[in-house]
C-alpha cells in the first residue's frame, strides 16, 4: 500500500471533533472581526469631516467676510467647506464628533443588556445573522450621506444609534457559541488568541476606511457595511451553535482549573449555593437565567465595574486616536489612520499575553490588576513621548495597546466564559449569554462615556484627556482589589497547606 501524502496525513491526524472546533473557532473569529471592522471608519473619517483650516492662520485677509466670499464658490461646487463636511466644519466640531460616538455607544450599552436576555431565548444563528445584515445596512447608511449630500446632524446621529443597537447581537452570540465548543482548560490562552479578532477587525477597518477617506469618504462606510452583511450570510450558512447539534462530543461542563476567581469570601472553596438558587432550576434544568440571578454569580459585579473603566480607556483610543495623531504629528487622515493600527497590533499581543499569564498563574483578577497598574504610567509616558517624533509614537502605541487592551480582552472573553459556565450553574449553557451581556453591557457604559468625555475635555488640551484616562485605569484597578486580595490569600493558604 502506498504511503499517504503528507497533507492527507496531516488532515487525518486530527479527529472529526477537532476539525469542527477549529472551524467554529475560525468562523466566529472572522464574524466578530467584521463587527469591529464596521465600527472603525468613524474614527478614520473624523479627520476628513473636519479639516484644520490653514487659511485662517496662514492667509491674511482684511475681514472674515472677504474670506467667506472667496471660499463660497468652492463650497457650492464640492458641497463641503475648506474646513470639512458640514455640519462638522464649525469650531464646535469636537463636541459634534463626540456626539456621534456617544450616540452609537450609548445605544450599544443600553441594547447590550437586552441583547443577552433575548439572545439566549432565540437560535444564535438566526439572531446573529439578522444583526449582521442590519448592521451592514446602517453602516452603509452613514456613508450614503456623502453620496446624497446630506448635511443634517440628526441623520448621522440616527444612523449611529440604529447601528449601535443592532451591533449588540454580536458579542453575546459569539461568546456563547465559543463557550459551548471549548472547555475551561487553557481557556485564557485560547480566548486570548481568539479575542485578537477585535484588533484584526480594527486594523482591517482602519486600512479599508483610510484607502478612500481622502477621495470619497462615503465608501469608507459603504464597503465595511457590505463586508459585514456578506459575513452575515456566511453565519447563516455555516454557524453551528453547539457540538451536540452535529453529534460532536461536548466539553466537560466543569473543570477543577480556573476556580480561584470564583472563591467564597471566607474560604478558598467555590460557592456551590451562591447561584444555584439564582438559576431557579433543578440540576438538569435548562431554563434561561434571570438578570438578578446572573448578578449573584461571584465576581460578576466586580469584573463588570472594572470593565466599565477599562473599556472607557480602550474605546477612547478607538474613536479618538487617529484625530490625536493628526493634531500632534500633523499627518493627513490616511497616514494617521494607518499609524493608529499599531495600537491594535499591540492589543493582539496584550490579549494573548494576558490569557497566557492568567492560565499559568490561575489568577484572572491579579493578571488584570498587574496590567492596569502598568497601564496608567504608560499612558502618561505616551502623552509626553508622542510629541518627540514619529519613532517614539510608534513604540508607545505598541506598548500602550498591549497594556490597555490586555485586561479588556481577558475580562470580555475568558472571565465572562468562566463566570457564565460556573459549576454552580449545573451546566446551564444558556446562562452564558446573559452573563456576557451584563459584563460587556456595563463595560459599554464606559465605552460611551470615554469618547464623550474626550470630546468635551480635548478643547482644553490633549494632556487633560490622558489624565482622565489614567484616572479611569486607577478606578478599574480599585474595583478588582477585593478579588486580587482573595486570590493572593488563597494562594498563601494553599502554600501553607502543602508545607504542613
Amino acid at each position: 500500500m502506498a504511503q499517504l501524502p503528507p497533507g492527507i496525513r496531516f488532515i487525518t491526524s486530527f479527529s472529526r471533533d477537532q476539525w469542527y472546533r477549529a472551524f467554529i473557532f475560525t468562523l466566529t473569529f472572522f464574524l466578530y472581526a467584521s463587527f469591529h471592522l464596521s465600527r472603525k471608519p468613524i474614527s478614520i473619517v473624523k479627520g476628513e469631516l473636519h479639516k484644520h483650516c490653514a487659511a485662517s492662520h496662514e492667509v491674511e485677509l482684511s475681514s472674515y467676510r472677504e474670506y467667506a466670499a472667496q471660499i463660497q464658490p468652492v463650497k457650492k461646487l464640492s458641497n463641503a467647506s475648506q474646513c470639512g463636511w458640514e455640519p462638522f466644519d464649525k469650531n464646535n466640531y469636537k463636541q459634534l464628533l463626540g456626539a456621534l460616538d456617544y450616540s452609537f455607544l450609548c445605544a450599544y450599552a443600553i441594547g447590550m443588556y437586552l441583547s443577552g436576555i433575548i439572545g439566549e431565548r432565540l437560535p444564535i444563528r438566526y439572531y446573529l445573522t439578522v444583526g449582521m445584515l442590519a448592521s451592514g445596512l446602517f453602516t452603509a447608511m452613514f456613508g450614503l450621506g456623502y453620496f446624497y449630500n446630506i448635511h443634517n446632524l440628526w441623520f448621522y446621529i440616527m444612523a449611529q444609534i440604529a447601528n449601535g443597537l443592532v451591533q449588540t447581537t454580536g458579542w453575546p452570540s459569539v461568546v456563547t457559541c465559543i463557550g459551548n465548543w471549548f472547555g475551561k482548560g487553557r481557556r485564557g490562552l485560547i480566548m486570548g488568541i481568539w479575542n485578537s479578532h477585535t484588533s484584526v477587525g480594527n486594523i482591517l477597518g482602519s486600512l479599508i476606511a483610510a484607502y478612500w477617506v481622502s477621495t470619497c469618504w462615503g465608501l469608507s462606510f459603504v464597503m465595511p457595511g457590505v463586508i459585514i452583511a456578506v459575513m452575515g450570510v456566511f453565519c447563516f450558512l455555516f454557524l453551528i451553535e453547539h457540538p451536540k447539534d452535529i453529534s460532536c462530543s461536548s466539553t466537560p461542563s466543569s473543570d477543577p482549573e480556573m476556580q480561584h476567581l470564583l472563591i467564597d469570601s471566607e474560604n478558598c472553596t467555590a460557592s456551590p449555593n451562591s447561584s444555584s438558587a439564582a438559576t431557579g432550576e433543578g440540576r438538569h434544568g435548562t431554563s434561561a437565567i434571570s438578570f438578578l440571578g446572573a448578578l449573584r454569580i461571584p465576581g460578576v459585579i466586580e469584573f463588570s465595574l472594572c470593565l466599565l473603566f477599562a473599556k472607557l480607556v480602550s474605546y477612547t483610543f478607538l474613536f479618538w486616536l487617529p484625530l490625536y495623531i493628526t493634531n500632534v504629528e500633523h499627518l493627513d487622515a490616511k497616514r494617521a489612520g494607518d499609524l493608529s493600527t499599531l495600537f491594535d497590533v499591540g492589543g493582539i499581543f496584550g490579549g494573548i499575553l494576558a490569557g497566557l499569564i492568567s492560565d499559568r498563574l490561575e489568577k484572572r483578577a491579579s493578571t488584570c490588576g498587574m496590567m492596569l497598574l502598568l497601564a496608567a504610567p504608560t499612558l502618561y509616558m505616551f502623552s509626553a513621548v508622542s510629541k518627540m517624533g514619529l519613532e517614539a509614537t510608534v513604540v508607545m502605541l505598541l506598548i500602550s495597546g498591549a497594556l490597555v487592551n490586555g485586561p479588556y480582552a481577558l475580562i470580555t472573553t475568558a472571565v465572562s466564559a468562566d463566570l457564565g459556565t460556573h459549576k454552580s450553574l449545573k451546566g446551564n449553557a444558556r446562562a452564558l449569554s446573559t452573563v456576557t451581556a451584563i459584563i460587556d453591557g456595563t463595560g459599554s457604559v464606559g465605552a460611551a462615556l470615554g469618547p464623550l468625555l474626550a470630546g468635551l475635555i480635548s478643547p482644553s488640551g490633549w494632556n487633560n484627556v490622558f489624565y482622565m484616562l489614567m484616572v479611569a485605569d486607577a478606578c478599574a484597578l480599585l474595583f478588582l482589589l477585593r478579588l486580587i486580595q482573595k486570590e493572593l490569600r488563597c494562594n498563601a493558604d494553599h502554600t501553607l497547606f502543602k508545607e504542613h
